[in-house]
């Protein structure tokens, strides 16, 4: 057996090891074998993802978001949408829901469309290309660790995919009012995205942090020496907790952030988060999201007559994604997670796999909420034409803003390993993964 000595990092180093993960989910510490090219390691408790290896990925994915960041600059500068009525032609850009928000004096949705759709995915593009870029050339800056730290924290709130689904539903609804044509700037950002997607599914975390510094290892024989070991939540380096002098937590040498052993007041927040967006979800169904004058007739829609207008159009597979997106979702989402904290408050022991993957679910569907508020965004932005069409967004849509923003906070808050701290007695051993 090798005996294991302590690196830099707290972690253990041997000649012939392994690399050494904790689930990010179940907290279940594993030894990695080595992966074949396209190989994938899981979690042998819970499933979660573990590492995957991808050859080339962070060259490859460099490339790709080297050619999307002209194509996002261009969908920016050049027309998305242009709306032909018998007034006269409208044209609008990717920003133009936005600033449309804005001036109707919905500061705090407009703010948030804004960063949901420009200021989050530049940043994406921008740190990625800042980091991926010398690390592929074996170079790295000095805080390239620190931003890229940073952007897997934003990159989930980059809704691009999400806005193309909110442009395909606004489309429905006012090709009957005038012709709409798709501009330069729509094409580019469909290429933007497409571009986009294809950099994140090649793009292996654990590759480039890799690259910032060798991950904890150690030798199969020697993982009941190694004691308790830490995982960072950014990078994943596995670490000895300890204290510093001045009572301030530990700092990850290789990306920056504050370790500890449970993220800090994890179900308060989350309660916080959860409580506020059901009392928000009430006002927002109930409260008009837009109101419609048509020809000298006005309308107020909800969420919901939004959708049964979509299926008396004949557009019953848009209704249903709408239908879903906006309304079951958020309800899913707030009983799944009232659940979760429950099930932590009564320290229930059993189902932690099947309460895992409900955490897993409530946390990809809770971006897909935000169509109806990017629909609005976009017609508000297309229809100006005064008395002959005009389309105002309402309180309702601000509130169903806030109720999508704050489950996903609730989601990101909860960490789902006080799950299997409950259901103690589990395989505490390190594993195989």
């Amino acid at each position: 057996m090798l005996a294991g000595r302590e690196n830099d990092s707290g972690g253990v180093q041997s000649g012939r090891s392994w690399p050494l993960l904790r689930c990010p989910d179940c907290d279940l510490l594993h030894a990695v074998p080595p992966l074949p090219r396209g190989g994938t390691a899981r979690c042998r408790r819970c499933r979660a993802l573990l590492l995957r290896r991808r050859g080339h990925g962070l060259e490859n994915a460099c490339l790709l978001t080297l050619a999307a960041a002209p194509l996002f600059v261009i969908a920016n500068l050049f027309p998305f949408l242009v709306l032909d009525l018998p007034g006269g032609e409208q044209s609008s850009r990717l920003l133009s829901a936005s600033w449309s928000l804005l001036a109707h004096d919905m500061p705090v949705v407009g703010l948030l469309v804004f960063f949901l759709v420009f200021l989050a995915p530049a940043t994406v593009l921008l740190v990625d290309l800042l980091v991926l870029g010398p690390l592929s050339r074996g170079r790295r800056p000095p805080v390239a660790a620190r931003l890229f730290r940073l952007v897997e924290h934003v990159r989930p709130w980059a809704m691009l995919d999400v806005y193309l689904l909110g442009i395909i539903v606004a489309y429905v609804k006012l090709r009957d009012i005038a012709s709409i044509e798709f501009g330069p700037g729509f094409f580019a950002f469909l290429g933007t995205l497409l571009l986009l997607v294809a950099a994140d599914a090649i793009l292996e975390p654990g590759q480039v942090w890799e690259r910032f510094g060798r991950q904890t290892r150690a030798a199969l024989g020697a993982l009941r020496t190694l004691g308790d070991l830490v995982s960072c939540h950014g990078c994943r380096q596995l670490l000895r907790l300890r204290t510093a002098a001045d009572g301030r937590a530990l700092l990850c040498p290789r990306c920056g952030g504050a370790v500890h052993r449970r993220a800090p007041a994890s179900l308060s927040r989350s309660w916080a988060y959860l409580v506020a967006a059901v009392a928000l979800y009430l006002p927002a169904n109930i409260l008009p999201v837009m109101t419609v004058t048509y020809l000298g007739k006005t309308r107020s829609d909800t969420i919901l007559s939004g959708v049964h207008e979509l299926a008396l159009a004949g557009m019953w597979p848009l209704a249903l994604l709408v239908f879903f997106a906006s309304f079951v979702v958020p309800i899913v989402k707030m009983v799944g997670l009232a659940y979760l904290l429950l099930s932590i408050r009564f320290g229930w022991r059993t189902g932690p796999r099947a309460r895992t993957r409900l955490h897993r679910l409530i946390a990809y569907l809770g971006r897909w909420s935000m169509i109806d508020v990017f629909v609005v965004g976009l017609l508000a932005a297309l229809v100006t034409a005064g008395n002959l069409v005009l389309i105002v967004p309402e309180l309702g849509a601000a509130a169903f803003a806030l109720v999508v923003v704050l489950t996903m906070l609730a989601s990101d808050s909860f960490d789902v390993r006080l799950i299997w701290d409950a259901a103690r007695g589990t395989d505490e051993r390190p594993a195989p993964a």
